[in-house]
């Protein structure tokens, strides 16, 4: 499984290297062709790296930012993955991007997905930067052990695409971007923080089963080599 482990000495190391990364790699995006694009997940760990990525005075007029993934709640929500990034993301420099919400005010889930599939799909692919997450579970996006529309989720031949999940460990349902929506971005991070991650992420090198521990089809089957930002 091909990938590049970046270790830092603590988060807030690991917050500031990582948003110089992808505040390079959306300006040379800009500077090719005009625009950028940057899909982001929620959780905890993501909010210093959101914090000092805003501050970076690129032309984030020119940048779309979207989410790996989002529970189907509105943005006004706690769990809100869209509110998470409107608090510590889009403000300061980033406050000029254009948000693409996953979430979308319809009748059911399904219907939300694809309003939101449409709406992802004028951003452009390949995505210039995804930055993933991974749970204690093994689960990345919201690429669930145990997850409903698993297969098709992690099934690259099917084409980008907003799909829903339901599983156990999810909480509310959710939607989620297709490994297909992702595989091939420009840059591709998983960023983890703490042992016990890491100690997951070493677990899911050494197995072989995906349907156990999703991760591992972004380990082992992206398209771009996954570069791994961990700090203790």
């Amino acid at each position: 499984m091909a990938h590049t482990l970046h270790s830092f000495e603590n988060g807030p190391a690991l917050a500031q290297a990582l948003a110089e990364k992808v505040a390079s790699a959306l300006s040379q995006s800009i500077a090719a062709r005009g625009s950028a694009s940057l899909a982001v997940s929620g959780g905890s760990t993501p909010k210093a790296f959101f914090e000092a990525l805003s501050q970076k005075p690129i032309d984030w007029s020119q940048v779309a930012i979207t989410l790996v993934d989002e529970r189907f709640v509105p943005a006004d929500n706690p769990r809100s993955n869209h509110l998470l990034v409107a608090t510590h993301l889009l403000k300061n420099h980033a406050a000029e991007a254009e948000f693409v919400p996953l979430y979308q005010p319809e009748a059911d889930i399904e219907a939300a997905a694809a309003v939101a599939t449409d709406a992802v799909s004028e951003i452009g692919t390949p995505l210039d930067v995804v930055i993933l997450g991974m749970g204690t579970d093994g689960h990345t996006a919201s690429f669930f052990p145990g997850g409903n529309n698993l297969t098709d989720a992690l099934d690259l031949d099917l084409p980008p695409r907003v799909l829903t999940m339901e599983a156990a460990g999810a909480g509310e349902p959710r939607l989620t971007l297709s490994f297909s929506s992702m595989a091939d971005a420009g840059l591709l991070i998983v960023h983890i923080e703490g042992a016990e991650k890491k100690d997951v992420l070493e677990k899911a090198l050494a197995g072989t089963e995906e349907a156990d521990m999703p991760i591992r089809a972004v380990l082992g089957r992206a398209e771009t080599e996954v570069e791994v930002y961990w700090a203790p």
